[in-house]
Parts: C-alpha cells; structure tokens; sequence
C-alpha cells in the first residue's frame, strides 16, 4: 500500500498551476479516500454508480466527485445531483438524457464529453469529427440544464511514448478547434487527460486535469 498522504503531497508540489488532480478512488475503501482527503485532496473519480453512492454518505460533503466510468443510461437518474462532474460523456444520446434529468431534479449538471482518439476499440467517446460537427452545429444549445465544461480522452494503452503524445496533442487541438467553432462557448476549458503512467506526457501537451489513481492508492482491491 502507498503511503496516500505522502504521495498525494507529493503530486500537488509536482503539478503545475492550472492542472488538478482527480484522485481515482475506484475500488478502493472509504478509509483510503479519507486519507488522501486528510492531506489536502477533494476531488476524486469513481466508475461504478454504485459505489460511489455508497461513499458519498460516508465521507466529507465537501468532496467533489467525478463520475468517470462508462455511465450506462439507466443508472444515470441515481446520479444527478451527486457529482460535480460526469467526465465520461460518451454520446449524444446520453447528453441528452443527462440534460433531461437533470432538468426533472432542478439541477444543473457539468459534464465533459469523452472523445476517441487512442488506437483500441474498446475505449468509448465521440470521434474527432463527430465532436466537432456537434459544435460546428451548436447542438449544445439545445441544452438547459448542462454545462459543457471541456472534454474528457485517454491516450492509445502503449509503451510508445510518440504515440502517447500523439494522442494527447490530437485531444488538446480539438479542445482548442472546439473554441474556435464557438467563441461564445462560456467556461469551456477543461482538458481531461493523463493518468498514473502518463500523466506527465499529458500534462505537457496541454491537459488540466489528471485523473490518477494507482500512484497514489496502489494497485486496485477488485
């Protein structure tokens, strides 16, 4: 086990002003988010509903929580009103559903969308040009009750690291094309990129938030 503290000191001494850390909490107990919040951290991402329901109650109310797991649209009610960010917004179909519900429990909701770009299948989001033709055609103003903050992507799972930074440029440059779509486009500027193995490769192609987990907590109690 990592000392979480230490280790979570140690990453806000490293990273630069303007970058956050979301501490993945995933499948690790209540007590080890504790600590990691008794040494300065508030923001942490959980993937499953719920389990991040059942923390919630359990830990401080001033905890922002990330949804950052594939959020299947029938869990989405359960969730509205309890996280500060839904970062794995993966189509348009459950933007709109996330929209909806939240207009039905009178919030508002931030969300980043989730964009494709590593080399797997397996990884969710819009492609490149399905983001940009979602903004070119400001569908987003179709929305009431959810605020687009920035978007949301992982890097291609390689040792490559040119691949890596490929990824992670490719991801900044649509948060950038995105901007210059819709100038008007209000407190739109989250990068969401980086975990554990690459943060760093993330933080230096332009990412605002790093989503780590293993570093800080050790490997996962499945």
């Amino acid at each position: 086990m990592a000392n979480i503290g230490e280790e979570i000191r140690r990453l806000h001494a490293l990273l630069p002003q303007g970058v956050q850390l979301v501490a993945v909490s995933k499948f690790h107990p209540a007590e080890a988010v504790k600590e990691a919040y008794d040494a300065g951290q508030r923001i942490f991402g959980e993937s499953r509903v719920q389990e991040m329901l059942q923390k919630i109650p359990m830990l401080p109310d001033d905890i922002r929580w990330h949804f950052i797991g594939h959020l299947q649209t029938n869990k989405v009610r359960q969730i509205i009103g309890k996280t500060a960010m839904i970062e794995s917004v993966d189509s348009e179909k459950l933007l709109d559903l996330i929209d909806a519900e939240s207009r039905r429990a009178g919030t508002t909701t931030g969300i980043l969308m989730q964009v494709h770009v590593a080399k797997e299948e397996t990884k969710f989001g819009f492609y490149p040009e399905e983001i940009l033709d979602y903004f070119k055609k400001r569908r987003f103003e179709n929305l009431t009750n959810t605020h687009i903050h920035g978007i949301m992507g992982m890097a291609s799972n390689t040792d490559d690291t040119d691949r890596v930074r490929a990824d992670f440029a490719e991801i900044a440059s649509l948060a950038r094309q995105i901007k210059d779509i819709c100038p008007d486009l209000r407190g739109f500027g989250t990068v969401s990129m980086g975990m554990s193995g690459d943060w760093q490769l993330a933080v230096e192609g332009g990412s605002t938030l790093v989503r780590i987990g293993t570093a800080i907590f050790g490997q996962r109690n499945y």
